[in-house]
């Protein structure tokens, strides 16, 4: 198979979606591989590296689609590369399609094969390639936060761990998943006194069990949610639906309710947030103010620690890039469960429920589409 890597051009994104070991391990098993000019470099890795590895280095972007059969990307595609993408061409990358409708109807128009990062699902409900940058995103959301609580950043000048006679600030974390276990870790290790939500017992009986002392558990209804939140200094929003919208938690008019220069931390942006006020940011501006409440929303946040983020990443998604390189999607699709899950929209026809759902959409059953020839 002809395997394309595009630079990624979204604003502040330097993370690649192929590793020169990556490349390696395709050309060990007999496939071709394009890589962009210095679509590497933000995540440390240089041109000449891929090279030796055994890929092609084309030097634009339109290059790389033109030649592929398979996409390997981080993010989703963005507006300038909708019209390079190819009828029956497979993109493996995060899409994240229930928080964006015009990319949802983009792809459904170019009829690609998009096979989400996010939605490829285990038998135990693990999401094994959301993993990597969801333990990412939560260890960064402490450390944002913490940088934005500061006044001169519009915060309401708390130190996360206090100091000796002081408090700490206290940190509300919605979601007792990967995000929010690892924000609380990183939370508690600052100093800061935390509650984590959760509306699964049982996953708060687990926090219960292995957090340390400066962690709380909290069921996580409206009535706590509101009270909670009059008193935190720093919230991170962590909910996750796999490939539906998150739930808005917390409300327009709770915001009210909380101190001036509160910092909310939304994870979930790119699943449409779990705070009705988000909106996405980028690393370039990541943050905005409403009632004196300091956003940060930038959907990319993995995207500023592009080494660490991009060996995570790739550890996790070349295994499957391989297996759909191998076999092709479809048959790769029927003999993978997981992989199956991934697919989200198949040449014009979404196939993911969370997608139709989320855009009023048809939906065909995704067995339909794997019995169907496509030339």
């Amino acid at each position: 198979m002809l395997i394309g890597v595009p630079k990624e051009i979204k604003n502040n994104e330097n993370r690649v979606g192929l590793t020169p070991a990556g490349v390696a391990e395709f050309r060990k098993h007999g496939h071709e591989v394009y890589v962009q000019a210095t679509a590497g470099l933000g995540s440390g890795f240089q041109d000449a590296e891929y090279e030796q590895a055994g890929a092609t280095i084309l030097a634009t972007i339109a290059e790389v689609y033109g030649k592929a059969e398979m996409i390997v990307k981080v993010k989703e595609p963005i507006q300038e590369e909708y019209s390079l993408i190819k009828e029956g061409q497979l993109l493996f990358t995060y899409f994240h399609f229930a928080s964006g409708e015009e990319l949802t109807h983009a792809m459904i128009e170019r009829k690609a094969v998009c096979l989400a990062y996010e939605t490829v699902e285990l038998p135990n409900r693990a999401l094994p390639l959301l993993i990597p940058m969801s333990e990412v995103a939560g260890r960064m959301a402490p450390q944002e936060g913490a940088k934005y609580l500061e006044k001169p950043l519009k915060g309401r000048g708390i130190l996360l761990g206090g100091v000796p006679g002081v408090k700490p600030a206290q940190v509300l974390v919605l979601g007792g998943g990967v995000v929010g276990t690892q924000a609380a870790k990183i939370a508690a290790g600052l100093g800061a006194q935390v509650t984590i939500m959760d509306i699964s017992l049982n996953r708060l009986r687990e926090l219960d069990d292995f957090m340390p002392k400066n962690v709380v558990t909290q069921y996580s209804n409206e009535y706590n949610i509101r009270e909670a939140i009059k008193t935190a200094d720093l919230i991170v929003g962590a909910v996750l639906i796999p490939g539906a919208k998150a739930p808005h938690l917390i409300t327009r008019d709770m915001l009210k309710t909380m101190r001036a220069g509160t910092v909310v931390v939304d994870v979930a942006v790119d699943q449409g947030g779990c705070i009705e006020t988000c909106r996405p940011t980028t690393h370039e501006n990541p943050t905005f103010i409403i009632d004196d409440v300091v956003h940060y929303c930038v959907a990319n946040m993995p995207g500023a620690v592009p080494y660490t983020s991009t060996l995570a990443l790739t550890n996790a998604t070349l295994p499957y890039a391989v297996k759909l390189a191998n076999l092709g999607w479809q048959e790769a699709c029927r003999r993978d469960a997981a992989l199956r899950l991934g697919l989200n929209v198949v040449h014009g026809e979404v196939v993911y429920q969370g997608v139709a759902d989320a855009w009023n959409l048809p939906m065909v059953n995704v067995e339909t589409v794997l019995e169907t020839a496509y030339a």
